[in-house]
């Protein structure tokens, strides 16, 4: 009878261990997820924001090309 009520409480103690220790690996694993979140969350506000330069820098590019010819255009009328 003792060797029952033994094997029951190392049941008891096996099954609380266990579940401890996956409750803690999960608490970690989330914790790890939210981190790797917070990253990507960064990284793609980087990727937005250098899309808006590149577009940006077309803009300018064509302005430059822009003031370039009537530059052309006036020195032309001038000689």
């Amino acid at each position: 009878m003792s060797e029952i009520i033994i094997a029951c409480l190392s049941l008891i103690g096996t099954l609380i261990g266990s579940l401890s220790g996956i409750l803690v690996a999960n608490k970690l694993t989330n914790y790890r997820i939210e981190q790797l979140e917070k990253k990507v969350e960064k990284h793609n506000k980087v990727i937005e924001r250098v899309y808006i330069l590149e577009k940006d820098e077309a803009l300018i590019k064509n302005d430059i090309k822009v003031a370039n010819h009537r530059i052309d255009d006036l020195e032309g009328y001038h000689r």
